[in-house]
């Protein structure tokens, strides 16, 4: 039989029962009546040979049985269908709507971390008061004049011998701790025969790493007397190491060199796990750092180009160009937003989940590079060196960045080398080329004596 209403095809006997029972059609669910259907009526065909007529009635109820349960199982299993389908539908829509809810409770998350820290991290050495306060080591009773010609540094903030050191690294070869209150030098990383392009603390242990011009790379280990070994010489690149950046997990860290590639380190065994490059360049990479997460690389080289990493699987991921000269350094923000390279035409800022450049500076004349850029901890400020050292505070992050101090070089060479923040941004140390690292704090923050352990 033949619905007018539907044009649907229903077995005779089973759509009768239906009608009389519901009086409704079992697939559209609109009002029918034996009226709406049409038999449907075929061609005659060649009959099969009788059967004997004991036997017909027998047969003709099993089929008829069997064909009553064949369609009653398909239309259950259609209702069935039907009904899953809905109930997976109300499942997708709610699983859309907890992500949108994720989504936004993580941003105003994010939010909050970055005012959080904004308020507890607030560089008082860049208030009224402290900035006509600021104090400055220079070549007098603290000097640090073990250098030939400038200065590379990095913190480590309250080891386990409770000492606020800084690492110094020259073109005299050595690597030098000092205490930062006292001036006093606590251990001398002597074993490079060429300049000492980057040192790094490994934070939570008494490791330093350090590169140099001579194509090595050296892990040191603090020994009970304070003095440190070195523990291992990696020799896996072909040009000058220019940077090393440790991984989030204090674990590994990377090297970055003029030779194309850069190398991935096992801290623990000093072995090389893999060494990345591309054959077809020749540009160097002059600096790199870790995203905070670990999970991304960034590289700058000396074709201006700065190379985002995927560090799992080592591809380049990304590419940012419009840069003038080396990219010389790069600092990722705390919340991992934003990332920060200095070349010669000044500081760019890229926006890492949009992959574009929204700020840029160009502080100094076109002749003077910019050598160095730094993220404070909290995001809130951003430390630029050239012929000056300059601190821009962030009022809104897309739109307004406000030059709040100026540091003049105090050294007459007209040129900084680097910029670090400390401690929570307690205090600024800045090397130059006349051999001297000058340290600008809070009043008093450098009379701070050290505690020997017992204390």
């Amino acid at each position: 039989m033949v619905s007018k209403k539907s044009g649907l095809l229903f077995e005779r006997r089973l759509i009768e029962h239906h009608i009389a029972s519901h009086g409704k059609c079992p697939v559209t669910k609109e009002d029918l009546t034996t009226d709406d259907l049409v038999p449907v009526k075929t061609n005659k065909v060649v009959k099969p040979r009788p059967l004997q007529a004991a036997s017909i009635p027998g047969l003709l109820g099993m089929f008829q049985n069997e064909w009553d349960a064949l369609m009653l199982s398909n239309f259950a299993l259609e209702q069935q269908l039907h009904t899953a389908r809905q109930e997976l539908s109300h499942a997708l829509y709610q699983h859309d709507a907890a992500c949108r809810v994720i989504a936004r409770l993580k941003k105003e998350r994010d939010e909050a971390r970055v005012l959080l820290a904004q308020a507890e991290r607030q560089i008082p050495l860049l208030t009224a008061s402290a900035a006509n306060a600021t104090t400055v080591i220079s070549n007098g009773k603290r000097g640090f004049d073990h250098f030939k010609f400038n200065v590379k540094f990095c913190f480590y903030n309250r080891n386990s011998l409770h000492l606020d050191m800084i690492a110094t690294g020259g073109i005299d070869t050595n690597g030098v701790l000092f205490n930062r209150t006292s001036g006093q030098i606590l251990s001398t990383l002597a074993g490079h025969s060429k300049k000492v392009t980057s040192v790094k603390f490994v934070p939570g242990s008494e490791v330093i790493v350090t590169g140099s011009s001579d194509k090595t790379v050296r892990v040191w280990q603090g020994t009970q007397d304070g003095s440190y070994d070195c523990q291992h010489v990696l020799r896996d690149h072909t040009a000058e190491v220019q940077a090393v950046t440790v991984h989030a997990t204090q674990k590994y860290f990377v090297t970055a060199s003029m030779d194309s590639t850069w190398c991935f380190y096992d801290l623990s065994t000093g072995s090389c796990l893999t060494q990345v490059g591309e054959a077809s360049t020749e540009e160097g990479f002059t600096s790199a750092s870790f995203h905070p997460d670990g999970l991304i690389l960034g590289t700058g080289t000396t074709g201006a180009i700065v190379k985002i990493w995927d560090v799992k699987s080592q591809s380049n991921v990304a590419k940012f160009d419009g840069h003038v000269g080396s990219v010389t350094a790069m600092s990722f923000s705390e919340n991992g937003y934003f990332l920060a390279t200095a070349a010669m035409d000044g500081v760019k800022l890229w926006d890492l989940r949009k992959l574009r450049n929204f700020r840029s500076f160009a502080p100094y004349d076109p002749n003077t590079p910019t050598n160095s850029v730094e993220f404070d901890f909290s995001g809130s400020y951003l430390a630029i060196a050239g012929s000056d050292t300059r601190v821009y505070q962030v009022a809104n992050v897309k739109l307004e960045w406000n030059l709040i101090k100026t540091f003049p070089d105090l050294s007459g060479t007209g040129k900084v080398t680097c910029v670090k923040f400390g401690a929570d941004a307690k205090y600024m140390a800045v090397g130059s080329m006349d051999r001297n690292l000058r340290i600008f704090g809070l009043p008093g923050d450098d009379s701070e004596e050290p505690r020997s352990p017992d204390h």
